[in-house]
């Protein structure tokens, strides 16, 4: 796992995005995860800034992370609105190369398994972006999840609920489920890259980085990837206890290695 500390969201986006610039510039089909919520939305804004500077993402795919259960087709806050809202409506990918696991399903209990089939007929995932929830969850994976779990129905915490009412004229109008990958489905990805910012982060992010692996903290499954970029400003890195290794370490890699 690579810690990379820096003080401005903006600096965190650019090193994110020149991952993906690379991955898209040296796969003739790269796929790329995305996440929602305010995370990565540094890392949305310059990929839109290098799209608009000559950068391509015409031979890209995408595929989310999670979906609300129960909104229409088209709801504003539905995340495959907000992907297409924030991102994918600003770049040249195609519509039908935008995936989101399907909540308005008829059988959504089947939905997640034809997600996870989808991915895999797709080639799998070659870079995901993530965030991390102030309890610990990585995408819809609320704490006591189990680590090698797949896509699926997951119901929400209310504290979770009321960190997403923002989004929603109440918190009554949030859904109580979601379909999310699972963390079995999220660590097939060739390399993860999570950000997190803020020090309401701090200790979820301390938990994930240097704390035991436990269901606890769904996120600590990150441990277990071969290749992983955790991206964060100071004060979601403020609870680290390797915070100035993590510094000098990338300060000093050689520049060859890149994420």
């Amino acid at each position: 796992m690579e810690v990379v500390i820096r003080s401005a969201a903006a600096e965190l986006g650019a090193v994110a995005a020149d991952s993906i610039e690379h991955l898209v510039r040296t796969h003739d089909a790269p796929v790329l995860g995305l996440a929602t919520g305010s995370s990565p939305l540094p890392v949305y804004a310059e990929l839109v800034r290098r799209h608009r500077a000559g950068l391509t993402f015409a031979h890209v795919r995408t595929f989310s992370l999670d979906e609300y259960v129960g909104l229409p087709l088209g709801h504003p806050e539905s995340y495959r609105e907000v992907v297409r809202r924030e991102l994918t409506a600003q770049l040249d990918i195609l519509d039908e190369n935008v995936h989101g696991p399907d909540g308005a399903s008829d059988d959504v209990a089947g939905a997640g398994a034809r997600y996870d089939a989808a991915i895999e007929a797709a080639g799998g995932v070659d870079l995901q972006i993530l965030g991390i929830g102030s309890d610990g969850h990585l995408a819809f994976n609320e704490p006591g999840s189990s680590l090698v779990s797949r896509t699926r129905v997951k119901t929400l915490t209310q504290q979770t609920r009321e960190d997403n009412a923002r989004f929603f004229d109440s918190v009554d109008d949030v859904p109580h489920h979601v379909l999310t990958q699972g963390l079995g489905t999220v660590l097939e990805a060739r390399h993860l890259v999570l950000l997190a910012a803020g020090e309401a982060k701090a200790e979820a992010v301390a938990a994930m980085v240097e704390g035991p692996l436990s269901s606890f903290c769904p996120a600590s499954v990150v441990q277990l990837h071969p290749h992983v970029t955790v991206l964060l400003d100071d004060a979601a890195a403020s609870r680290l206890r390797l915070a100035d290794y993590y510094r000098y370490a990338y300060d000093n890699k050689p520049e060859w290695q890149g994420l």
